[in-house]
């Protein structure tokens, strides 16, 4: 038997505004560790050496907090969330420690992937503590903040990595987590009760590795399929290979373990099949975004890093203001169904908005497109998380969130994966095999050449960009099929207490 969480009808002394502060602290440090570090690679490459594993600064973060986030959801639910949250900050930060004295790329991808076996744990337990304090009718509001947060890292991690290079020194982009993790983890630790388990659990080992190689597989593949090698070469043959035997032992693995790390039970709710397709439609949408944009406005429109940072603002301030508006309506209706049916609608007529820019569009313009886009997708962004929390039993809270989150982190790896190799495929095909699109070809070098020329690129990378928005359109098309079909479960405004075990 577990002793059930306290929650605000049994525990009048938690101050839910101070957990929330807390965790959302942690968790804007560990969304913008996937982010902040993009502008200082140059400085880094040129201070530690190691050309050849620079990919790896940023994959080794994002391998790790993937493969770590549903095992964290599990654990969060068997052991309590405040023993997983210590534990996810402390390899968070002892990893923000070493990156930060790292003195070569070998150390440095190292401590980048420690950092990164704690980043995914704070991902997943800070949108699984909003369920342990906060009614379902009430967390729509939070979940919004929290995708805002996402949102924002995204946009301000590399003009935060960009600054931290020219004031000080690329050291304290890892090094400024320490004291700010501490002071958040202090908070939580005053304000979140503890998770006492009086009975011994089995942890299902064998389901968690066999997740783990999968996504892993996956997230490789995806990462490095079409860069470090061809995707018709025999690593991403093996790779392929080795998520699809995975699977297949996880499932065999999952239908017999007495506590499986994601119960296939989950799949037999509506509700859980939903907001799981759901959530893979919308990181292939908010990644197919986000990941090209950038390109468009720096090459397109030979604008700075920093300059298409801000040029990307009202995309934030779109997801913030439609999630403001999610989370009042679920307060006071109490349901949730019509958003993601509207948002995936209004992605259909965002994106198709997109297929139409071009090396001339106004900055007015483009501004509105990305806006509407923006507020597109924060309708979706609070639902998710707050239907499957609201429709699965208290003690599997955590590991349906944490399902969520790989959901969300596979489509957006997938779509950028497969985004990544139409776009660059039609710039081969465009400039006619005899200028490469690569890392050269950038803001500034793209400055120096002939107006002329110039133009010729912008046109080519324009039209490299347009297709992909086309398929987020046909994404969001099926995405509003799979609304459709989403069972609505009226939002208590009350928690339930944890069941007992």
């Amino acid at each position: 038997m577990t002793a059930p969480h306290p929650t605000p009808e049994t525990d009048h002394a938690i101050p839910v505004k101070l957990v929330i502060g807390s965790v959302a602290t942690l968790l804007l440090l560990a969304a913008l560790d996937q982010t902040i570090v993009s502008t200082a690679l140059p400085t880094i490459v040129a201070d530690l050496g190691g050309l050849e594993h620079l990919s790896w600064v940023v994959t080794a973060y994002i391998l790790a907090s993937t493969v770590a986030a549903p095992l964290y959801g599990k654990l969060g639910d068997l052991y309590g969330r405040k023993m997983m949250v210590y534990v996810s900050v402390g390899l968070f930060l002892a990893g923000s420690l070493l990156c930060g004295i790292a003195d070569s790329m070998t150390f440095l991808v190292a401590a980048r992937a420690v950092q990164g076996l704690g980043g995914g744990g704070l991902f997943v337990l800070a949108l699984s503590v909003v369920g342990d304090v906060i009614p379902p009718s009430e967390r729509g509001k939070i979940q919004g903040m929290f995708a805002a947060v996402f949102s924002i890292s995204s946009m301000i991690g590399p003009l935060i990595g960009g600054w931290f290079v020219e004031v000080f020194s690329w050291h304290w982009i890892f090094l400024i987590n320490v004291p700010l993790g501490i002071l958040a983890v202090i908070g939580f630790a005053a304000s979140f009760p503890a998770h006492t388990v009086t009975h011994r659990h089995r942890i299902d080992w064998a389901g968690a590795a066999a997740l783990s190689v999968a996504l892993a597989a996956l997230t490789l593949l995806t990462a490095l399929g079409g860069r470090s090698f061809d995707w018709l070469s025999p690593q991403s043959a093996g790779l392929a290979a080795t998520t699809l035997v995975a699977i297949i032992a996880f499932v065999w693995i999952e239908r017999r373990a007495s506590e499986p790390i994601l119960p296939l039970s989950l799949f037999s709710l509506n509700v859980f099949r939903g907001t799981s397709l759901l959530s893979v439609l919308t990181g292939a949408a908010m990644l197919g975004a986000v990941t090209f944009l950038p390109i468009y406005l720096q090459i397109a429109r030979g604008v700075t890093p920093m300059i298409s940072g801000l040029l990307l603002a009202p995309m934030t301030l779109g997801i913030i203001a439609a999630t403001t508006v999610a989370g009042r309506y679920m307060r006071r209706t109490g349901r949730y169904r019509a958003l993601p049916l509207w948002g995936m609608a209004l992605i259909v007529v965002a994106a198709l908005l997109l297929t139409r820019i071009a090396a001339d569009t106004s900055t007015v313009v483009f501004s509105a497109m990305i806006l509407f886009y923006g507020f597109a997708m924060g309708l979706i962004f609070p639902v998710l998380t707050t239907a499957v929390q609201n429709a699965v039993p208290r003690q599997m809270l955590g590991t349906a969130t944490a399902s969520g989150v790989m959901f969300r982190q596979i489509g957006g790896s997938l779509a950028v994966a497969v985004f990544g190799a139409i776009m660059t495929a039609r710039l081969a095909s465009g400039l006619g095999g005899g200028m490469e699109f690569s890392a050269e070809m950038g803001p500034q070098a793209i400055a120096g050449l002939d107006p002329a020329l110039r133009s010729v690129i912008a046109t080519h990378v324009v039209n490299a960009i347009v297709p992909i928005y086309w398929i987020v359109s046909a994404l969001a098309a099926l995405g509003v099929l799979a609304a459709l079909r989403l069972q609505e479960i009226p939002l208590v405004s009350r928690l339930a207490p944890r069941a007992s075990e």
